[in-house]
């Protein structure tokens, strides 16, 4: 069974950065997809960032492109989501998420993600 915690949250001002780390235990996370989700309070979960097993491909929502990068380090089992020019609207409980199979067509889905954290708060004040 695979188990991911986040850590990394906090808060931070409007154009400042954070970065999100995503351990995972009890397996090795180099065989799964990875991404990264966020949902705000009375919203949705929202695709952020999704890395596929061999790092050949990212995948970026609209709202983080160009300011947000993904990453995976298989040696140390960890996955990040590094946040640059953070907005208020950034402000979102952050999850890491794993599954095992990959579509091109459905990386953005939450629904096709095996595995979860518990997620990671992030506040990003004006």
């Amino acid at each position: 069974q695979l188990q991911l915690g986040e850590s990394g949250g906090g808060l931070v001002q409007a154009g400042g950065s954070l970065r999100l780390s995503c351990a995972a235990s009890g397996r090795s996370v180099g065989i799964y997809h990875m991404a990264w989700f966020r949902q705000a309070p009375g919203k949705e979960r929202d695709f952020v960032a999704a890395v596929t097993w061999t790092s050949d491909s990212t995948y970026y929502s609209d709202s983080v492109k160009g300011r947000f990068t993904i990453s995976r380090d298989d040696a140390k089992n960890t996955v990040y989501l590094q946040m640059s020019s953070l907005k208020p609207e950034d402000t979102a409980v952050y999850y890491c998420a794993a599954r095992s199979g990959f579509s091109s067509s459905d990386y953005f889905k939450a629904m096709q993600y095996t595995y979860w954290g518990r997620g990671t708060q992030v506040t990003v004040s004006s």
